[in-house]
């Protein structure tokens, strides 16, 4: 849990005061048939490699990281999780979909 800043609030004379933080809760982890996944190629801001670009995935970063590991694995090949985005290094949609869909996500090809 991350701890937000106090907004302003330095000190308060009221003795009965409790300051209340706004706590980010992760979101959990949906079904794999309720993800609304899209996986698309990306080449913007990296020098001209491509990477594939799975996006949508909602739940929390273990989850995400854990789905990351299991496609880097079938494709062989690296890349990186973080921020309901998974990015694996090459052209891999097409075997990306096919397992995914297999896995029983609910998954689209977007951009071209």
């Amino acid at each position: 849990m991350k701890r937000k800043n106090k907004t302003g609030i330095v000190y308060s004379t009221n003795p009965d005061f409790h300051y209340e933080y706004d706590v980010e809760r992760e979101r959990e982890t949906l079904v794999p048939g309720k993800q609304d996944l899209r996986v698309m190629l990306d080449s913007r801001n990296r020098k001209g490699k491509k990477v594939t670009l799975i996006a949508g995935f909602v739940g929390t970063d273990n989850d995400l990281q854990k789905l990351g590991r299991e496609i880097k694995m079938i494709c062989g090949a690296g890349g990186t999780a973080k921020a309901g985005e998974i990015l694996i290094q090459g052209d891999f949609r097409d075997k990306i979909m096919d397992w995914l869909l297999n896995k029983g996500y609910k998954a689209k090809k977007s951009g071209g």
